[in-house]
C-alpha cells in the first residue's frame, strides 16, 4: 500500500513540475497593427506593426510579412527580417518596392511599400517571433488603394468648430461653478449675521 501511494505521489509531483516548467517557458508576443488603411495610388505606404514581448529582444528575433490579395485564398510571403538584415522576396508583386522601416529594439516591425498600386489591395500580415516567446495571432492590416486625391482632406473647419465649442462649453461650466460657490458663501454670511 505504501509503495502504491509513493508511486502515485511521485507521479503527481512529476506532473506538477511538468506543468510549472511548461507554464513558465512559453509566453506570447502580442502584435499590434491597424485594422484598415487607405492609401493613395502611386504613393508610399508605411505599414505599421508594433509588438510586445516579455523576453529581451535577441538576435534570434525575426519578422515576416505576407500578403493575401483581395479575393485570393492563399498568402504570399514577401519580406523577412532577422539579425539586422532584410530579405525582400524577388519574384513577387512588391519587387524592389519594400523597405524596412522598423527597429526591433523599439519593438517596431514596420515596413514601407513604395508606389502603391491598385493590385496591392488586400490583407498584409505581420508575424513576429522572439524566442522563446511565440505569436498567438499575427497582426493583419486590410489595405485599400484608392484613386489619388480621393482621400478626404483634413477637415479644418470641423476641428475648429469642435475646439471652439469645447472652449465655450468649458468657459460656461467654469462660470456656473464660480457663481454657485460665490452664492453659497454669501448665503452662509447672511445666515450667520
Amino acid at each position: 500500500r505504501a509503495g502504491v501511494d509513493g508511486r502515485a505521489g511521485s507521479k503527481r509531483s512529476l506532473l506538477l513540475i511538468f506543468v510549472e516548467v511548461s507554464f513558465f517557458q512559453v509566453s506570447a508576443v502580442e502584435v499590434n497593427t491597424p485594422e484598415e488603411m487607405f492609401v493613395e495610388n502611386g504613393t508610399d505606404a508605411k505599414l505599421p506593426c508594433t509588438f510586445t514581448s516579455v523576453e529581451v529582444i535577441s538576435s534570434a528575433a525575426s519578422v515576416s510579412w505576407s500578403f493575401q490579395p483581395e479575393g485570393a485564398a492563399t498568402r504570399i510571403s514577401f519580406f523577412y527580417y532577422s539579425n539586422g538584415k532584410s530579405y525582400p522576396g524577388k519574384d513577387i508583386p512588391f519587387k524592389d518596392r519594400i523597405t524596412w522601416a522598423g527597429d526591433l529594439n523599439k519593438k517596431d516591425a514596420s515596413i514601407t511599400i513604395s508606389n502603391m498600386q491598385f493590385r496591392d489591395n488586400g490583407t498584409y500580415i505581420c508575424d513576429v517571433k522572439n524566442p522563446p516567446d511565440i505569436v498567438v495571432k499575427p497582426g493583419e492590416i486590410r489595405v485599400r488603394v484608392v484613386e489619388k486625391d480621393s482621400l478626404p482632406a483634413f477637415p479644418i473647419a470641423t476641428v475648429a468648430g469642435i475646439a471652439i465649442g469645447t472652449v465655450t462649453g468649458l468657459s460656461s461650466l467654469i462660470s456656473i461653478v464660480v457663481c454657485l460657490v460665490i452664492r453659497k458663501n454669501n448665503s452662509k454670511k447672511r445666515y450667520s449675521g
